[in-house]
């Protein structure tokens, strides 16, 4: 059942942000937590696939995978490997797929939530911050697929792994139908996946609706709705902890994207 808290002052925020499972076997507090920030309160989880190609996603997503490893192999001979690298490697550079983006920083989520192309709407709607519990998302997997990550010592996956634990596409829907799907730490190829924290879902076909999965299947997951009041004051703490869009875009992309929300003016208010 997926649990909805509603943060409406900068001190509600503490638990999002010191959320750490105490770990006796350790003596450490550390915890399998993902975060996926999103602008409005009011969007579904919905992948780029399936917004991109609609019903047709099922018939359109083989062509799609095989396309991009066509051209992108003279980038990156890896692609040719496995149907998942092209997924993840398209992914990571807006190409249409299943996955989903999360990552194991709250602050990381709290920028994306915050932070609106829009900017002039930013006062309009609330935002919201997604917690997953890995843990428990995994203990819903196939014994073959539990089997793999005891035999490499790993709680997450890695492509290698999901490529071992099924070889195609619709093996892996079979296996996980409605009940079930893998997170994975892609590996890092460059410094936004280092600086992400970077984490990805990977939606079966038979999911119809991710959050109708959640809120039947686990116990832990929870829905953070950040007031709209909230959302430039939160804006303007993440920058003076440094958490802004030159460092999770590094270059000079996210340093113009920066640049142009540090200087944008905002319309005064109506009385």
């Amino acid at each position: 059942m997926i649990k909805e808290i509603r943060i409406d002052t900068i001190e509600e925020l503490i638990p999002l942000l010191s959320d750490q499972e105490y770990r006796p076997d350790l003596d450490r507090h550390r915890s399998l937590y993902v975060y996926r920030g999103m602008t409005n309160a009011a969007f579904p989880m919905v992948t780029s696939l399936r917004r991109n190609c609609k019903q047709l996603q099922r018939t359109l997503e083989p062509a799609i995978l095989k396309n991009f490893a066509k051209y992108a192999v003279i980038e990156d001979p890896t692609v040719a490997q496995s149907v998942w690298r092209q997924m993840f490697l398209g992914q990571h550079h807006g190409l249409p797929t299943r996955l989903l983006d999360w990552t194991q920083s709250a602050l990381v989520a709290l920028h994306f939530a915050v932070t609106d192309d829009h900017m002039d709407s930013m006062d309009d709607h609330d935002c919201m911050v997604w917690r997953l519990d890995i843990k428990e998302l995994h203990s819903l997997l196939p014994a073959s697929y539990r089997e793999i990550m005891e035999q490499y010592k790993a709680e997450v996956f890695s492509v290698d792994m999901l490529g071992a634990a099924a070889s195609s596409l619709a093996q892996y829907d079979k296996d996980m139908g409605d009940s079930a799907m893998v997170v994975l730490e892609p590996p890092s190829i460059d410094s936004r996946i280092v600086n992400q924290y970077s984490f990805f879902s990977v939606t079966p076909m038979g999911m119809e609706r991710v959050e109708d999965f959640l809120d039947r299947c686990t116990d832990n997951t929870v829905k953070y709705v950040i007031s709209k009041d909230l959302r430039w004051r939160i804006r303007d703490m993440l920058d003076q902890l440094n958490m802004s869009e030159r460092i999770v875009y590094p270059g000079l992309d996210g340093l113009s994207r920066w640049i142009a929300r540090h200087y944008f003016v905002k319309e005064p208010k109506q009385e």
